[in-house]
């Protein structure tokens, strides 16, 4: 079976005209068909896209051939099935949402580090370590040390600082994320509010385990991705973990075995925050997934996507 790239994309850049890329982009992922999600916004450009590694390569070649775009950094990894259904572009605000629209990270953001260079700057006893993802993604894997600030979506994350004095006591600050966007946007953040060493992993997560030997990796855990892969491992393979498909949480063992888990309904993480006509509507929607699977049809309204 052909095996399919994905590539995890994004880059701060400004785009006043963005509105304007989103149809003839668009029309080169369906011409090429590439599955996935791309962000467009005045700051920048965000997404994941899927295929066959030769029409991925066309549409990052698109990408590329905006001189704005020339230097866009993307992220490898390979499935043996395609982990989207549909291909979309959107028109955002932002390309992750923050909130705080002062925040420019095309200007202010903090200093690189490359994956070759992590390990030593997170061993610094001078360094806060910051992990800047949910804390559901934080659950199932994460640097040796990070601090989790336990937010449930990336516009916490200002009012966490504020409140957070602890952050203040080393000279440095070194934050991460999965692909780089929202440590990024979180270093240019810090720095708005006055931090000045500040620091964050070059293309992310996946880039350090991409480029990082096993044996010397300080990273524990499983990495959560935005896709039906739902996490990957080091080596970058699809890992251990399903999804809730009533709360998107990640589920391992030990959710699986709950006596509130149910297959498509509910889960430990949300039987108790969802109406019962909610569940009764997800109940619904698993008998159809079902139905579909039995008539060897595709049931597109019932896979995950990434947000």
């Amino acid at each position: 079976m052909s095996q399919f790239l994905t590539a995890a994309l994004y880059k701060f850049v400004t785009l006043p005209d963005f509105v304007v890329l989103k149809a003839p982009l668009l029309a080169c992922c369906e011409a090429n068909h590439v599955k996935g999600t791309i962000l467009l916004a005045e700051e920048g450009i965000n997404g994941t896209i899927s295929g066959l590694p030769a029409n991925i390569n066309a549409v990052l070649a698109y990408l590329r051939s905006d001189p704005r775009l020339s230097d866009l950094v993307h992220k490898e990894s390979y499935a043996y099935k395609l982990p989207f259904y549909r291909m979309k572009v959107r028109l955002k605000k932002e390309i992750v949402t923050m909130g705080v629209p002062e925040v420019k990270p095309s200007e202010m953001a903090g200093e690189y580090v490359k994956p070759e260079d992590w390990n030593a700057l997170i061993s610094d006893p001078d360094v806060i370590l910051v992990d800047t993802r949910n804390d559901y993604e934080v659950a199932i894997g994460t640097f040796k040390g990070a601090i989790n600030p336990k937010t449930t979506n990336f516009r916490e994350l200002p009012t966490w600082v504020k409140n957070t004095p602890e952050i203040r006591q080393k000279p440095k600050v070194a934050m991460f994320c999965t692909g780089g966007i929202r440590c990024e946007k979180s270093t240019a953040y810090l720095r708005s509010e006055g931090f000045e060493q500040v620091y964050h992993l070059q293309g992310g997560i996946l880039k350090y385990l991409e480029t990082i030997p096993k044996e010397e990796s300080l990273w524990e855990g499983e990495c959560f991705v935005f896709d039906e892969r739902v996490s990957v491992d080091h080596d970058l393979k699809p890992g251990t973990f399903q999804m809730c498909r009533a709360c998107r949480h990640p589920l391992g063992t030990e959710d699986l075995a709950s006596e509130f888990y149910e297959l498509g309904v509910s889960c430990p993480h949300c039987y108790d925050k969802k109406t019962e006509e909610e569940k009764k509507a997800y109940a619904e929607r698993q008998r159809q997934v079902e139905l579909a699977e039995r008539r060897q049809q595709m049931h597109i309204g019932a896979k995950f996507e990434t947000k």
